[in-house]
């Protein structure tokens, strides 16, 4: 299995709202990750930067970048762009990670 990890930036004060919208996440957005191979996705919150930290774990031959095709993830991405930074295209602004350690 792929492990990818990245960050992204909220705005400021909105880690309640941000953690309440992922509560309450669509049912549908949870199938369509499911369906596109990730079967672990984590995502951890720096509370005093703001900076949040993703881990997702993806299945061999995953369709992840077909994910910001689909209307379900511009809804999302459109939904949650007043929350954190984002692109032209609503998408979050993404820091790929780099492993530099493992332990099993």
């Amino acid at each position: 299995m792929e492990e990818v990890a990245f960050t992204m930036q909220l705005r400021p004060g909105v880690a309640a709202e941000y953690q309440r919208r992922h509560d309450e996440i669509w049912p549908e957005l949870s199938a369509l990750l499911r369906e596109a191979g990730i079967r672990d996705y984590s995502i951890y919150l720096d509370a005093a930067s703001g900076r949040l930290f993703a881990v997702q774990k993806r299945l061999p031959g995953h369709t992840t970048a077909d994910l910001p095709a689909t209307e379900i993830m511009q809804r999302w991405w459109a939904y949650m762009g007043d929350l954190m930074e984002t692109n032209p295209d609503n998408s979050p602004v993404v820091q790929q990670l780099t492993r530099v350690f493992y332990m099993e």
